[in-house]
């Protein structure tokens, strides 16, 4: 479910947490985090987080450690991506492939700046989704109308190299909701996994 400014900054302020700072927190965080999965002993020493000489263990079973998948649109959220991520996972209620496949280039020239490499990233992402029962008139920028027309947008989205979609499906009610996930499942994904072992 998408989120506006306006609760994010009420559910900062109720556990009396920097709203304003919290992409500097997050940047500090993902620095703690790569130490502890990484180091037997640490010491770190940071705006927001001091600890002198503590062990983390176990470390992750994953190497060289957890994936760390970043979210948000702006560049600050594509900066960190570039930084710190293997995955770039924005949420764009409204955006064409190619647009997205730009925005992608910009966090590869983060990781490449950070002395990454940009082939270690991942483009995912995460779209609302509209079934309709037929063909319904096309928009370059959303996912809506038949499965049909749907599967062929969403393998736009695979050409220019998304690996993982979420979907977010628009029906206001849970019936509803649930017969066109199961509809999606049912005749879109068989397609999508088709198209992308070709």
């Amino acid at each position: 479910m998408g989120v506006g400014v306006g609760w994010m900054e009420e559910e900062f302020a109720a556990m009396n947490a920097p709203f304003k700072e919290r992409g500097a927190v997050s940047d500090e965080q993902l620095t703690l985090l790569k130490q502890l999965w990484t180091e037997e002993h640490i010491t770190f020493r940071g705006k927001y987080y001091n600890v002198n000489d503590i062990a983390f263990n176990p470390k992750p079973y994953q190497k060289p450690r957890v994936p760390i998948w970043v979210g948000g649109e702006g560049k600050y959220a594509q900066r960190r991506a570039g930084r710190f991520g293997d995955a770039w996972f924005p949420y764009f209620v409204r955006i064409t492939p190619a647009e997205l496949a730009a925005r992608f280039e910009y966090v590869r020239k983060i990781a490449r700046e950070a002395g990454r490499s940009p082939d270690e990233l991942t483009l995912t992402c995460c779209l609302p989704i509209e079934l309709t029962p037929d063909d319904a008139q096309q928009e370059e920028n959303y996912l809506k109308g038949s499965v049909e027309q749907v599967t062929d947008r969403l393998q736009m989205f695979q050409k220019v190299g998304v690996t993982h979609i979420g979907l977010q499906f628009m029906v206001p009610h849970y019936p509803e909701r649930q017969e066109q996930i199961e509809r999606f499942a049912k005749e879109a994904l068989p397609a999508l996994k088709a198209y992308g072992k070709t």
